[in-house]
């Protein structure tokens, strides 16, 4: 049987479940150290005496990291590999949360912080590309959108660690709070190691003989890589960054750049300074809005769950259409009536955060459908860091606006710039449900499923019976 056949229409193995754990690491910390600083930066901030301007700087160093680990780093695993990689960015990632115990002064912090985003902006391209390589069609699109439960597992888990060990220790439990990850990334970075490497990426560097050992490795003897040989050799000029930028590869980069950009600027807003949102609204004020903030973590994380099936059953284009249309609501009630029974400024927050699963689910499942082997990282971390280009000046820009223009105005600019998201994913969304990698990355064929949103939304008929799409 040829690979293309074993990978594609296997069924769901031991394998591909661990490796959808190890892969699910990097999100976990990723949302566990993303989200912790909100809670920390209280307590760091009169322990380091910080400014309003190294507050911002703290809040959006991260997102700065993700942008630049993101653009060089994807380039780097499609030319090196993704085994290499899924190990060392974790290690990086590992040693600088250690560190984060040990500042003494706010610029500090700051660096490290930069540092941890550069190690979560490598890993998005490097788990995500190798993860999808391994995976049946027919699960991908659910088990991709896992990674960001994983996300918000982290994110959660860490919320509600930082409310505890405020409620125990105080505010000055800040360092316990950044160090924390240690543990969980230590326990990752264990489990990763003996990953194999993609055949996919294996053959497309003509490295035949090395992905047929890891195929038969994973799915016995008889396995071949004919099939995938084709496919991946198939011809045609080499990739690099500039086919992002022209023909049909541009269409798909600026529609998943928009639509990451759109769906995470509000959410990493929020996750930064969600305790502080929640004050000036009138929720609590100390550790009381930081169990608020944890509650609404766990809906967000709620919201992937259905998430993760419909984009399987009913579709990737109708299931970001809608969510980005119901995300737009709740910013709207909380613009409008920013002093509004607590009922309402709760209900919209959880409004916002189960409908946001949509979105959440597919930041990394249309990436990474939409680009061939030769470029699947490199898209991806080219669209992971166009989305923090959004998500740190978000960041930067939340508490001064919260300062100056106060809750309402700050909540309309937020529906404003989702519902660009809504527009983009109506424009431009592709259905890639139930499509092999070579046809969802193909580009040039009539009716490709890939290749806009006409074909998402099926086949028509003509008035002579003949279907078209």
């Amino acid at each position: 049987m040829a690979t293309t056949s074993i990978i594609d229409d296997s069924p769901l193995s031991s394998f591909h479940k661990r490796l959808l754990i190890q892969s699910s690491g990097g999100p976990f910390l990723d949302g566990w150290l993303l989200s912790i600083i909100g809670i920390a930066l209280v307590g760091m901030t009169s322990d380091l005496h910080l400014s309003g301007t190294e507050l911002s700087l703290t809040g959006a160093a991260a997102l700065v990291g993700i942008f630049i680990g993101g653009l060089v780093f994807g380039r780097v695993t499609d030319r090196i590999g993704r085994e290499l990689m899924y190990t060392i960015d974790l290690v990086v990632l590992v040693v600088a949360s250690a560190l984060c115990a040990f500042v003494t002064d706010g610029w500090q912090i700051i660096v490290l912080r930069f540092v941890i985003g550069l190690a979560i902006g490598a890993d998005y391209p490097i788990a995500t590309a190798l993860l999808a390589e391994w995976l049946p069609a027919k699960k991908r699109g659910a088990m991709l959108g896992s990674l960001v439960v994983a996300w918000f597992l982290g994110a959660t888990a860490a919320t509600f660690l930082g409310f505890g060990l405020t409620a125990w220790l105080g505010e000055e439990a800040w360092r316990w709070m950044l160090a924390s990850a240690l543990v969980p990334g230590v326990v990752i970075l264990l489990l990763r190691i003996g990953t194999p490497e993609s055949p996919r990426w294996l053959v497309s560097k003509g490295r035949i003989a090395e992905a047929e050992a890891v195929v038969r490795k994973v799915y016995g003897e008889d396995a071949d890589v004919s099939g995938l040989a084709r496919v991946e050799t198939a011809g045609g000029p080499a990739l690099g960054f500039k086919a992002l930028l022209s023909g049909e590869y541009l269409r798909r980069t600026v529609f998943c750049g928009l639509m990451y950009l759109c769906g995470v600027t509000p959410l990493f807003a929020m996750y930064t300074f969600g305790p502080a949102m929640l004050e000036s609204f009138g929720l609590g004020e100390g550790n009381l809005s930081n169990f608020g903030y944890a509650m609404i973590s766990l809906l967000f994380l709620i919201g992937c769950l259905p998430a993760l099936r419909w984009c399987e059953t009913w579709g990737r284009r109708p299931l970001v259409i809608w969510s980005f249309f119901l995300m737009v609501i709740p910013f709207v009630v909380l613009g409008l009536m920013p002093t509004g029974p607590v009922v309402l400024v709760i209900g919209a927050f959880c409004l916002y955060a189960l409908a946001s699963g949509g979105p959440n689910t597919l930041e990394w499942s249309y990436p990474n459908e939409l680009f061939p082997t030769e470029i699947r990282a490199t898209a991806m971390g080219v669209i992971t860091a166009v989305s923090r280009i959004g998500a740190a000046v978000g960041t930067y820009l939340l508490p001064i606006s919260l300062d100056h223009l106060g809750a309402g105005p700050t909540m309309l600019v937020a529906a404003a710039l989702t519902a660009v998201g809504w527009l983009v994913s109506v424009a431009l969304a592709p259905e890639t449900r139930n499509k092999s990698l070579t046809e969802s990355s193909g580009i040039g064929a009539p009716g490709d499923t890939a290749s806009g949103p006409a074909s998402a939304v099926g086949a028509t008929t003509t008035a002579t019976g003949e279907r078209r799409g």
